[in-house]
């Protein structure tokens, strides 16, 4: 392992560049590539076999980093814990940054389980619906135009590592969805089957629709299933991301007990 390369200067270019990264949310479909902050989601690409083509590293942290850390890239960069503050997006700077350079779009994977995100706003519920994706076997992410971009800073932060097992294909179309081939799930909160009592058909494909308004009436008429929850509790509905984990959770379990069965 050779030594790092020492930055001390603000204005130095490539931290400028990571600042873009960093900061802002769709800057990485212009530079191909993403910057991932902080010890877990640095591992969590390791983890799936993947190598940084940059990691940063606080000059404090460099000295006590652990091996797989130091020696995660050919290319290795140290910074005064200052100058991370410029980069970083957390409110208490990491100690540890990857650069990673994003794979090449890839387009839907026909006839596989599947989320389609139809306009969801908030970062946080997007990053959390992908750790569900991931945890209960949907291998793809479906973004139509118009929601939170899925690799933005936030999105990654609030997706713990999940982008890494997944497929995600951004910019969609609702006329794009017609090549999935496989069953449309919509999620209501007041029509529809009721989860518990529902036949569901796998693979599928959850549609979960914008935080207000819900799934779009051109995916409704797509759907061949709706899907709503049972809230004895009486609330008005669930939010996004807590409806989403309910309903792949119930896919994964039905298709595992049908496995059984089989």
């Amino acid at each position: 392992m050779s030594e790092p390369t020492v930055i001390t200067s603000r204005d130095n270019p490539l931290l400028k560049r990571l600042r873009v990264l960093a900061q802002d949310n769709t800057a990485y479909r212009k530079q191909g590539q993403v910057w991932l902050e902080g010890d877990h989601l640095c591992r969590a690409l390791l983890a799936r076999g993947h190598r940084p083509a940059m990691a940063v590293f606080t000059d404090d942290f460099w000295v006590q980093a652990p091996h797989d850390l130091r020696d995660a890239s050919d290319h290795t960069v140290t910074v005064p814990r200052a100058l991370m503050a410029t980069i970083s997006g957390l409110e208490s700077p990491a100690g540890v940054g990857f650069v990673w350079d994003l794979p090449k779009a890839t387009g839907l994977d026909v006839g596989r389980a599947a989320v389609v995100l139809d306009c969801l706003q908030d970062a946080g519920n997007v990053g959390s619906i992908l750790r569900s994706a991931a945890a209960f076997g949907f291998g793809q992410v479906l973004a139509l135009k118009g929601t939170a971009a899925l690799w933005s800073p936030k999105v990654l932060r609030a997706g713990m590592g999940a982008h890494f097992a997944l497929r995600l294909v951004e910019g969609l179309s609702v006329d794009d969805l017609a090549a999935l081939d496989v069953p449309l799930l919509v999620t209501s909160s007041h029509q529809g089957d009721l989860l518990h009592q529902a036949a569901l058909p796998w693979p599928c494909a959850w549609v979960l629709g914008h935080e207000g308004q819900g799934v779009s009436a051109a995916l409704q008429a797509m759907a061949s299933q709706s899907v709503r929850i049972a809230q004895p509790g009486g609330e008005e509905s669930l939010n996004v991301a807590a409806a989403a984990a309910i309903c792949l959770h119930a896919s994964a379990s039905a298709s595992a007990s049908a496995s059984a069965v089989r």
